[in-house]
């Protein structure tokens, strides 16, 4: 008996890196210390140390469960319509100049990443010519890591930093910033985030946005939003969206990536939107025409459910007022924490100054500890963070805040 042929398809698969968050996690999961705390975790928690599902969305998700209207239809390539606009008008406000003159269109995406994915994937087609993967994207350093990733994997051969964030001084490094959009070339993409800056928790002021504005205008720069923390950053809509509206004031055709999963607390339903602000109707229309073409080949059409769920929330007056409570309810938690760890440091008289905590806004706040700082935190005190120094301050409790102040104030204190 001949044996037959068999051809084997060999694959020479390097082994990747673990994403640093999930081996945090993972590292915090098999540490049996019992004073242990995950500062690491990229979600909200309670008091309790607990995922809270917010109230409204609950009620929601039992009225979805009892209409009888709804069914498991393909939704349209582009999205749920309703989930779409009504996304669109909470980042640019119902009074937007530029949804009444038409030329703002959207595109359901699988969370902000997917946002993010979709707006790259447009641009290194049809910006700045045809299939341009020269074009440069600058993102903040330090950023979201995911940012480089997305736009590395989309095609662009040439992803920057731009400067951002003042070690020394804990705060914006507004000069250099400015600096990097002076001396960038024209028609760059930069990567903005909308508010409560990741990692850092550091935005720019009012007044530095429209400087930032004026030469990204003048100098023909491409604007793209990334705004993950709508309401959830100072538990104001209108105020962690004023940059964004601002630039649309000022005449840019832009991106922005929306993403549900903080503000409605909707992490494993990936719910995001990419908000198009166009030049006019007719080039918003072949600009979703080509995204309908992107969106077939990446993820066909979108899951209902968790659109469904925002749409319903935005569009009822009752159920929108009670969101905006339980979003700042999130926030309110966060700003707790910010001043109680702040106030705790400076009672035990921690060497530094660390005015940054409670000037820094949204979920995170870069500590300002080093690597040999943050090295000693895991060993020796069983309290997980980002390499970076990076905090989610809703790690924090009344349970633990004190043996986190406590740390650091050793860490600090012993460790340079």
């Amino acid at each position: 008996i001949v044996p037959l042929a068999v051809s084997v398809n060999r694959f020479e698969v390097p082994q990747a890196a673990p994403v640093a968050v999930f081996k945090l996690s993972q590292d915090f999961s098999n540490d049996q210390f019992p004073q242990k705390v995950n500062l690491g975790v990229g979600a909200y928690r309670t008091d309790e140390g607990q995922p809270w599902v917010l109230p409204v969305v609950k009620k929601v998700e039992k009225i979805i469960v009892h209409d009888d209207r709804l069914n498991h239809e393909y939704l349209p390539i582009l999205g749920l319509p309703e989930f779409r606009s009504s996304a669109s008008k909470i980042a640019l406000g119902d009074d937007s100049p530029a949804i009444q003159e038409d030329r703002v269109g959207a595109v359901q995406c699988l969370g902000g990443t997917g946002a993010l994915k979709m707006g790259a994937e447009f641009l290194r087609r049809f910006y700045n010519g045809n299939n341009n993967t020269k074009t440069p994207v600058y993102v903040s350093a330090p950023t979201w890591e995911n940012h480089n990733a997305v736009f590395a994997n989309a095609g662009f051969d040439d992803v920057r930093p731009y400067k951002y964030w003042d070690a020394e001084n804990r705060g914006l490094d507004l000069a250099g910033f400015l600096g990097d959009l002076e001396s960038c070339p024209e028609h760059s993409i930069f990567v903005l985030h909308a508010c409560a800056h990741n990692p850092t928790g550091t935005d720019p002021t009012q007044e530095q946005w429209m400087q930032i504005a004026d030469i990204m205008m003048r100098r023909k720069l491409f604007v793209f939003f990334d705004s993950a923390y709508q309401g959830f950053a100072s538990g104001s809509l209108e105020k962690d969206a004023w940059a964004v509206r601002y630039f649309v004031s000022m005449g840019f055709e832009m991106f922005c990536a929306q993403s549900f999963s903080k503000n409605f607390g909707l992490y494993n339903e990936r719910v995001g939107n990419l908000t198009i602000v166009a030049q006019d109707a007719d080039n918003l229309k072949r600009i979703l025409s080509q995204m309908e073409k992107i969106v077939r080949t990446t993820w066909s059409n979108p899951p209902s459910q968790g659109a469904r769920i925002v749409a319903i929330t935005l569009n009822s007056p009752e159920l929108f007022s009670e969101w905006k409570d339980n979003v700042k309810t999130m926030a309110d938690r966060v700003l707790l924490m910010r001043a109680q760890l702040k106030a705790k440091l400076q009672a035990l008289g921690t060497p530094g100054t660390w005015d940054h905590i409670t000037e820094q806004i949204g979920m995170f706040s870069f500590t300002g500890l080093n690597s040999k700082q943050v090295e000693y935190m895991v060993k020796e005190k069983h309290i997980y963070l980002m390499a970076s120094g990076r905090i989610n301050m809703c790690g924090l409790t009344t349970k633990n805040i004190d043996y986190v102040a406590e740390s650091i104030h050793e860490t600090v204190t012993m460790v340079q």
